[in-house]
């Protein structure tokens, strides 16, 4: 006689690679991680970043909001107007979640409704060649 159909297959058992299971090849940094980046002193740092050649663009052409690098302006700039960048800027809007506001809602403390910020997309700085 044969095998159960309810055992499952081979594949079922064998354990998957750690890189699989953790996808850190595509990995982007969380909104509260862009939302600190966001901070002026910390924007000033990014935006204005020394020579890197292990980097495209040598570091020159960053997105703040998506916290990607961009080979010259022109992919900057053709990068703020497709549908992923958009799509950031509206997730960004929201507030990042603190601990107090865990806290009223687990029925600690009264309720405050959740605040929004203001994003605009960076303004773009044109070389003059």
């Amino acid at each position: 006689m044969g095998k159960s159909k309810q055992i499952g297959n081979h594949n079922s058992t064998r354990k998957k690679s750690i890189g699989k299971t953790w996808k850190t090849k595509r990995y982007t940094k969380h909104l509260d991680e862009i939302h600190a980046d966001m901070k002026p002193s910390a924007a000033a740092k990014l935006l204005k970043q020394e020579v890197d050649y292990d980097v495209a663009g040598c570091a020159q052409h960053y997105c703040l909001h998506c916290a990607r690098y961009f080979v010259d302006a022109k992919a900057l700039k053709e990068h703020f107007k497709t549908k992923g960048h958009k799509k950031r800027i509206k997730l960004l809007k929201d507030e990042p979640y603190s601990q107090a506001e865990a806290d009223r809602a687990a029925g600690m403390g009264s309720y405050i409704p959740h605040k929004t910020v203001e994003v605009k997309t960076q303004p773009i700085e044109e070389d003059m060649d």
